[in-house]
């Protein structure tokens, strides 16, 4: 058997943690006629070999050579030709480490198909899909000008078809229909990379070139992505390159050294999850973490990425008391290397997947997260908007008669809009470990808390932002979200809760049709406050622009009681206004207060007169 089963110039880049796309390489590679070539990335294992279906799981059968002449670039690798493997076997390595210590049996770190949980064995991939390039249309709808409303899923339950797991095809057939028929661009799915535990629903993964074995084989995949397509959806992917779990198939310690992770647990072990964190300034690691991001886009045509735990990759003192912690070559707090991981990922995806975008999971006030990074930038082309979440959540909690003391949680945002290219987030995590529904979280009767969840959806989307709503709060599912069992759909036959399906409807639907919603969503000139400081009643107002002479304008009453006669100072040049939408509205459950399509004039004074709502929000046009 040759000792060279890698190309010399793909070695060197392999070798220097250079190579753009290192799967087509490393891991399983059906070699047509020959067999399947075997290769892995294991510099301090004494002895490597692949076990299978095709040897009887005997590691004296197909041992493999290191790649390379000793100590030279290259020799870290170990490759093999196994002739009688094929597509759908199971396999693993077998390592004996620098101790000569076999070794837990490990699932291949590349491998780009897997067994269901419990099972952990990598399965032998047939041949690696074609390049799948976004058309110019999803390019265009991925732009920061573009109305980007994301509908966040968690796919193992967002149906159970009795019971189990749907299928790729089950999804495809019904979830890209749902989304789009609610008028959002984008579906978002909870990380699908192999993962060992259900419950960390995708977050602790360990087949970051995988795609769960929970839906049925890779190829289905495929079909969902082009589904999406079909359907004028984006699709984005979470993707988990922050942390790994410690489960004995898989990185950790995988050549019987700390190979994947940091060696020090000061700079190498999550406090909060209980997981490791990559090394990010080892070439082989970098290499593996840049390569699946493009993976997934090159390979798969995903719209792209939202990177989970980014604040938690910037800084080493990421949830560590003092002392605990090991600073930068520069003595500061934050992970050097991870910053620059993060900007070759989205200069390399900039440069190799044209139109695919990443979305920054950040919530610190770290500079420049959606900035370019020939700008000093991270390169991301948007950032989830944590603060606005936080403060907005935090106001709407408060009873009404309180909220006059909060108001500066709803404007404060404003102060710092426009620093990023923000996402507002109402995602998975505000409705778990206890923190209940976004319903539950509104106080007040069952009449309240449905025209406030209304009034904060109106709210959300007339601000500047892109928009993220996680499954089931389209409907004001009541209960926490459960990760074992599917949305409660029969609550749709109950007319609140289809009415707060309507409203997220005609909110898309209305935020896609006006370009002043969305054109300069992240520009200043979008944007001017009409009323900012009526803390006594707790009313904003503000206007959207598009650019080109187009306004829109948003009204916000949180207090349960309606206001006529308000009096409200609106941009001149306009004679008249009328109300496009009103979240109070019958038909979505409301009380039917408000203009009921009257045309609004213009006063003398610049102002006009409305009749506010309890608890809604107004949107409003020239006449």
């Amino acid at each position: 058997m040759p000792t060279t089963l890698l190309a010399a110039d793909d070695l060197a880049l392999l070798a220097r943690g250079e190579h753009p796309r290192p799967w087509q390489h490393l891991g399983a590679q059906l070699l047509p006629g020959q067999g399947v070539r075997f290769a892995v990335w294991a510099p301090a294992a004494r002895r490597v070999s692949v076990v299978g279906d095709f040897n009887g799981w005997d590691g004296r059968r197909h041992p493999l050579q290191r790649q390379g002449a000793s100590g030279a670039a290259g020799a870290e690798f170990w490759a093999a030709l196994v002739p009688d493997a094929r597509p759908g076997q199971f396999y693993k390595y077998e390592l004996e480490g620098p101790d000569g210590r076999l070794l837990p049996l490990k699932a291949d770190p590349y491998a780009r198909a897997a067994q269901l949980r419990p099972d952990s064995a990598s399965i032998v991939p047939g041949p690696l899909p074609a390049r799948q390039d976004l058309a110019p249309a999803r390019r265009a709808a991925d732009r920061r000008d573009a109305p980007i409303a994301i509908y966040e899923v968690h796919p193992a339950s967002w149906r159970r078809p009795d019971g189990r797991f749907p299928s790729w095809d089950e999804l495809a057939e019904q979830l890209p229909a749902y989304a789009a028929d609610l008028g959002f661009t984008h579906i978002e799915l909870l990380p699908i990379t192999e993962y060992p535990f259900d419950g960390s629903w995708g977050y602790q993964t360990l087949g970051l070139y995988a795609p769960s074995a929970r839906f049925g084989p890779p190829e289905g995949l495929a079909r969902f992505v082009a589904a999406c397509h079909a359907r004028g959806l984006g699709l984005l992917l979470d993707w988990v390159p922050a942390h790994f779990p410690v489960d004995a198939h898989g990185l950790a310690q995988f050549d019987g050294t700390p190979l994947y992770e940091y060696a020090d647990p000061r700079e190498g072990f999550h406090r909060d999850w209980n997981t490791l964190i990559p090394d990010f300034g080892k070439p082989g690691v970098r290499q593996f973490l840049a390569g699946s991001a493009l993976y997934w886009a090159e390979c798969w045509g995903v719209d792209g990425l939202r990177v989970d735990a980014v604040a938690s990759m910037l800084y080493r003192d990421y949830s560590r008391p003092a002392g605990e912690w090991l600073p930068n070559v520069q003595g500061g707090r934050e992970n050097l290397e991870a910053i620059s991981l993060l900007q070759r990922i989205n200069r390399s995806l900039g440069a190799e997947a044209p139109g695919a975008i990443t979305l920054a999971e950040e919530s610190s006030s770290f500079p420049g997260v959606s900035a370019p990074v020939h700008a000093g930038g991270l390169g991301f082309h948007y950032k989830w908007n944590m603060g606005w979440m936080n403060d907005t959540l935090a106001y709407l909690r408060e009873d009404p008669i309180h909220r006059r003391w909060h108001h500066d949680k709803l404007t404060f945002g404003l102060v710092y809009a426009f620093n990023e290219n923000f996402v507002l987030p109402l995602s998975h995590d505000e409705v778990v470990h206890g923190k209940g529904s976004l319903l539950g979280k509104m106080p007040g009767d069952a009449w309240q808390q449905f025209a406030t969840l209304r009034a904060y959806y109106g709210f959300m989307w007339g601000h500047p932002g892109k928009k993220l709503l996680f499954m089931g709060q389209e409907f004001a599912q009541p209960s926490e979200w459960n990760f074992e069992t599917e949305l409660p759909w029969a609550l749709l036959q109950q007319p609140r809760h289809a009415g707060m399906q309507r409203l997220v409807r005609d909110l898309n639907q209305l935020y896609r049709r006006e370009p002043a919603l969305h054109r300069l969503d992240c520009e200043a000139a979008g944007f001017a406050w009409l009323q900012a400081d009526d803390r006594e009643h707790s009313v904003l107002a503000w206007a959207r622009f598009d650019g080109e002479g187009g306004v829109v304008l948003v009204v916000s009453n949180f207090t349960p009681v309606p206001r006529h006669d308000y009096r409200l100072p609106v941009p001149a040049g306009f004679a008249a206004w009328r109300e496009l939408l009103n979240t109070d509205a019958e038909i979505y459950g409301g009380s039917q207060v408000g203009n009921l399509g009257a045309s609004l004039p213009t006063r003398a004074d610049g102002s006009i007169a409305l009749s506010l709502p309890p608890l809604a929000t107004l949107f409003l046009k020239p006449d």
